[in-house]
């Protein structure tokens, strides 16, 4: 597998709050630490880390789709 696809299967924060259109990091704290939201895979000491289909999951089920 290379490199740029195994980067692809996980999210930090940074990466979530891309995906969500550029959110803070304030706004991305709020939404990881929702009951709803896909529990991170591991804890690094640069941040906690989700795996993107999880993310992508969550995102599909729970945010609203801009039209």
């Amino acid at each position: 597998m290379s490199v740029k696809r195994q980067a692809q299967l996980f999210m930090g924060t940074h990466e979530i709050g891309v995906r969500l259109g550029g959110v803070s990091r304030q706004r991305v704290y709020q939404l990881t630490n929702r009951p709803n939201f896909p529990a991170p895979i591991a804890d690094l000491a640069q941040g906690r880390v989700w795996l993107a289909a999880d993310v992508e999951s969550w995102i599909a089920r729970y945010r609203k789709q801009k039209e």
